[in-house]
């Protein structure tokens, strides 16, 4: 990864660590806050904490992981450089993952390219999870149809799901209306669940639990939390 210019704790200068995350002790919001008192080490514990989700998130734009390992860096430096405006009226992760969303497709827009579908990038459950969920055919199944969807239902998707954002922090991530968010997660995920039917191996998803039951009932129209 080439060195940025900006003296950002544990991001400038050094590869993304993703060797793990353990679970915070303080809310994304009191760390903001003491960064912005001047705690360098509170801005490295939330670079830590969200470095392997919007990694995740940037490889649905790119295929290329070191440009994704870029497009991550220049996220947290954009919004070390921006954190005065960040005023806790959304989450700090959501605030996040809008930044690396618009830096990814910025960045590959100038270099003239379009962002990848999600099929062509890791499906981002968690390992455990995966090993229990379904078989490689039916992942690659999923990959390639959510990767069918348009971009705004697979990006709604793609949050609510693997990232596990609430409809609020989706409208954020996305810049778009509560109801639009909610409305895009609930259109791809009938369609995917058709796509799936269609397929014969809506059966065979039953670890993903209530992803695939009734929307109505499902997670998709649950009371947002």
């Amino acid at each position: 990864m080439r060195q940025a210019t900006n003296p950002i704790p544990c991001v400038t200068g050094h590869r993304l660590d993703v060797s793990g995350e353990d679970g915070p002790m303080k809310s994304d919001v009191e760390l903001v806050e003491e960064t912005k008192r001047g705690d360098r080490l509170a801005f490295s514990e939330l670079v830590r904490r969200h470095q392997r989700s919007l990694l995740r998130v940037s490889m649905r734009f790119s295929r290329d992981t070191a440009q994704a390992e870029d497009i991550v860096q220049e996220s947290f430096i954009k919004a070390y450089q921006k954190l005065a405006l960040f005023e806790g009226r959304s989450s700090f992760k959501s605030w996040l993952f809008q930044i690396a969303m618009n830096t990814a497709k910025n960045r590959l827009r100038s270099r003239g390219h379009d962002y990848s579908p999600i099929e062509e990038a890791t499906v981002g459950v968690d390992p455990g999870a995966e090993s229990d969920m379904i078989r490689t055919d039916v992942r690659s199944l999923i990959r390639r149809e959510v990767g069918k969807l348009p971009e705004k239902q697979r990006l709604a998707l793609t949050l609510r799901i693997f990232e596990d954002l609430s409809f609020k922090e989706i409208a954020v991530a996305m810049a778009c209306p509560y109801d639009t968010a909610k409305a895009n997660y609930r259109h791809a995920l009938l369609k995917l669940r058709k796509r799936l039917e269609e397929a014969g191996q809506l059966d065979e998803l039953r670890a993903f639990g209530k992803i695939f039951a009734e929307p109505e009932r499902g997670r998709g129209l649950e009371a947002d939390t």
